[in-house]
């Protein structure tokens, strides 16, 4: 099993202090969304609107929409990630982890089950696992099947379709595409994979692994709590600029090409999982609530095109791709998108060709 090994030479890389840093850099990355937002707000209600013209008005709205349902599963997933920065130790991690590659990639597609976030969420959280010594592979396995495998959007799902093929399906499709990728990242190495800062933040890590665990008897139980809030805090700004600017990318998206055009494709066997495959990487809806929207398309679509679209938008959509760029280089977030939507592609073709629902 490959886990994440220090790459530091004999130069100490010292980073600035989680609380300063909170206090600074990231205070003025929350003082220049509010202010985007609020713009947006006042571009959206003023009467200006009209001036700007209906492509504009539907390019804020769509953008506040997406914004605003993602970023309280960003915040949730950044918490968590502070948690465990402060709760859990890199030799809780070693000794939980498969040592067998394929086991270890079967239990990241399984993660989700005890970290229950979304696809806005996750990636914090596994960028934090890394930092505690989480082997590649499970992380990425993590990563790609949380946003299905975990109680909040099982539930869900369960509520839109029931017990039937799309339920277990979905489940299904999402664990093993997840784990089959992340067991093929087994074979990468870290400096491959990971971008230099997150390299170079892992190296500190494991030379001061103490720094924030809770190896620190004499610190209090609520200094550490609010440490734990401070890093969360740190993290959900560094992610929050990704998320910004992919909701801004999902909104010029979906205003710029009409929706009818895709679901024109809707006919053909492969045309229709294409169709809506790209329907939900455009969209980029959380996947807590696209069991209800997928249901809005079952007259129109096959099953198997309903099926595509759950299980490929959760692993990827705009603003998820943007996020990633701030844990891999820019090679491999191209991997981690091209590879579920091949993988998908192909199954859920394959399903539609050969079953009968």
């Amino acid at each position: 099993m490959k886990y994440i090994e220090s790459h530091s030479s004999s130069t100490e890389i010292t980073p600035r202090p989680a609380v300063g840093f909170f206090r600074s850099k990231a205070a003025l990355r929350l003082l220049l969304a509010i202010v985007i937002l609020a713009a947006l707000v006042i571009i959206r209600d003023n009467e200006l609107v009209g001036s700007l013209g209906s492509r504009a008005q539907t390019f804020v709205t769509i953008f506040l929409s997406i914004f605003i349902e993602a970023v309280p599963f960003l915040l949730a997933g950044s918490i968590v990630s502070g948690l465990l920065e402060v709760y859990v130790n890199s030799e809780t991690i070693y000794r939980f982890v498969p040592r067998h590659p394929l086991a270890a990639a079967l239990v990241g597609g399984g993660m989700g089950l005890i970290f229950p976030v979304c696809e806005c969420g996750v990636v914090p959280v596994t960028r934090r696992l890394y930092l505690k010594g989480l082997p590649i592979s499970m992380g990425i396995a993590f990563m790609l099947a949380a946003p299905v495998i975990n109680p909040v959007v099982l539930a869900s799902t369960y509520a839109a379709f029931g017990w039937g093929p799309i339920f277990y399906g979905r489940i299904i499709l999402s664990f093993l595409i997840a784990s089959v990728i992340g067991f093929v990242f087994h074979f990468a190495k870290p400096e491959d994979v990971l971008r230099s800062d997150q390299l170079a933040a892992i190296d500190h890590h494991q030379c001061h692994p103490h720094e924030h665990t809770h190896d620190h008897p004499h610190e209090s139980g609520l200094n550490r709590f609010w440490n734990a809030l401070s890093i969360g805090g740190d993290d959900f700004f560094d992610m929050g600029r990704y998320l910004i600017i992919g909701s801004m990318l999902a909104a010029a998206m979906q205003t710029l090409v009409p929706q009818p055009v895709l679901l024109a494709l809707g006919a053909g066997s492969a045309t229709s999982i294409l169709a809506m495959m790209t329907l939900a990487f455009v969209l980029s809806v959380c996947s807590t609530v696209d069991s209800f929207l997928a249901l809005a398309f079952v007259n129109s679509f096959p099953p198997a095109a309903i099926l595509a679209f759950l299980v490929f938008g959760p692993m990827v959509d705009i603003k998820s791709s943007l996020m990633f760029l701030g844990v891999f280089k820019r090679r491999v977030v191209l991997y981690l998108i091209l590879l579920p939507f091949m993988a998908t592609l192909m199954i859920t073709v394959y399903l539609n060709l050969n079953m009968s629902w």
